[in-house]
């Protein structure tokens, strides 16, 4: 493929989610903030202690979510069962800022995921991802 220095492509042409849920698993935890952890425990109809002790585990860095002995998130089961209220980090996905400051990642993660195209240029990826992250924060 040849691309123009300027060729705008939207999202979709680096990747279409195809709901494997092979993002919900492994990667070291998906990290909840406050904010995040009161969310779903309302979503939940829990209070947040409650959710802290039966979903969460604590580490030095933040909280994450539990992950079941197969590797995937607590909430994944076919489907995300809390997607209306689901972490910042996975709505995210894989649009973030790591592929910025290195485009390998987005290799990396290709690995795992069938959704995330690398038939495009490094620079490409990277203005596109850059893009969404941008229009994220306005």
């Amino acid at each position: 493929m040849h691309f123009k220095k300027n060729c705008e492509i939207s999202p979709e042409d680096i990747f279409q989610c195809d709901m494997c849920g092979d993002c919900c698993k492994g990667f070291g935890g998906t990290y909840v903030t406050e904010e995040e952890i009161s969310s779903i425990s309302n979503y939940l109809n829990i209070d947040s202690a409650s959710f802290l002790k039966k979903y969460c585990q604590i580490t030095r860095i933040g909280t994450v979510l539990t992950q079941k002995e197969d590797g995937y998130c607590i909430f994944w089961d076919k489907k995300c069962s809390i997607h209306p209220v689901k972490p910042h980090m996975c709505k995210a996905w894989p649009f973030i800022e790591a592929v910025v400051t290195d485009v390998n990642n987005w290799r990396i993660m290709a690995n795992a995921c069938s959704g995330i195209r690398t038939d495009f240029p490094d620079w490409i990826i990277v203005s596109c991802v850059r893009n969404v992250i941008e229009d994220r924060t306005k």
